[in-house]
């Protein structure tokens, strides 16, 4: 094979790769929509459906605070859903602090989070917003201000 094949033929690979890369975390690289999972999160909470692993992103539009429950600290916000896919849904999301560490969120500021998705009649909630320490649910996470809080 000769250099030049080999070059374009392991740079077709990279780009797939890439492309791949790209549909799996949707809000890590432009070009594709970030707001793409906030369908399945309407479609779940229009179906009451639970226990749905989600990604969604919008906008905080209220900060909840902190309490403490009996699997450790959690705080919580409300997510307002952003685009057409969202429908203007608001859920409400819990994030374990003992595990992601307090997490510095303001009213206004857009966020990304993966976790599992629980029916409610005002919009649901998203929980397991981190890594699961006994392992019975994928890790989810909250992203905001360009960090990831696992």
């Amino acid at each position: 094979m000769t250099e030049s094949r080999r070059v374009r033929r392991s740079s077709t690979g990279f780009a797939a790769f890439l492309l791949l890369g790209c549909a799996s975390i949707a809000a890590g690289c432009s070009g594709g929509s970030a707001d793409a999972g906030n369908g399945a999160v309407y479609d779940a909470w229009r179906a009451q459906h639970s226990r749905i692993e989600v990604t969604a992103s919008g906008s905080v539009s209220r900060i909840l605070g902190t309490r403490l429950g009996r699997s450790g600290a959690h705080e919580g916000f409300l997510l307002h859903l952003s685009g057409a896919d969202g429908h203007g849904l608001t859920v409400r999301v819990e994030d374990n602090v003992d595990l992601t560490g307090p997490i510095p969120l303001a009213p206004g500021e857009a966020a990304t989070v993966r976790g599992e998705y629980i029916y409610d009649p005002r919009g649901g909630l998203i929980h397991y917003t981190h890594r699961d320490p006994r392992g019975y649910h994928a890790a989810g996470y909250v992203q905001a201000a360009g960090r990831v809080y696992q």
